[in-house]
């Protein structure tokens, strides 16, 4: 039986951490699936469509261990997960301040879904510190993400929004 993980999250946009997390997870499993929430109610910077594009273009390239595959959802993950036959969710952990949280969801996600098992890894000491609010807080002041995105993600945002110096 092939172990299947999904890595999900809104990707707003995709940061050099979770890219960091994807080559890793991609190390252990057979199939990953990096999963795009819609998330309306988080109110994304940047639509579906083009979080998938970003996810994408981040991916282009990227020598990684398994199959990646990129899906968008916009139900429970517990549910996304079951309708892909997955029973591992990987999230991220950047600092203890994430670790409460993450919890949380890791335990309402099994009470909905029995079988799925939630796997924490933490980016490289260098990724440690970014986060897509970090990003979208320093686009909005015209400062440069070029060190905490990579180079596509970075060019199709420059090109998207014009924000970029």
């Amino acid at each position: 039986m092939q172990k299947i993980a999904i890595y999900p999250g809104t990707f707003d946009p995709i940061t050099n951490g979770h890219l960091d997390v994807i080559k890793r997870a991609s190390l252990l499993f057979d199939g990953l699936i990096i999963a795009v929430a819609k998330s309306e109610s988080k109110n994304p910077f940047f639509s579906i469509e083009k979080r998938f594009a970003m996810v994408n273009l981040a991916l282009e390239g990227v020598e990684v261990g398994c199959k990646v595959e990129v899906l968008s959802f916009n139900n429970l993950v517990a549910d996304f997960a079951r309708d892909q036959e997955a029973n591992i969710l990987i999230r991220g952990l950047r600092a203890v301040s994430d670790f409460e949280y993450e919890l949380q969801m890791g335990y309402a996600n099994a009470s909905l879904n029995e079988t799925l098992e939630t796997i924490y890894l933490m980016p490289s000491l260098q990724n440690a510190f970014i986060s897509s609010t970090v990003v979208r807080s320093i686009l909005l002041h015209n400062g440069d993400i070029s060190h905490l995105v990579p180079k596509s993600v970075r060019d199709f945002i420059k090109e998207d929004q014009c924000m970029l110096p």
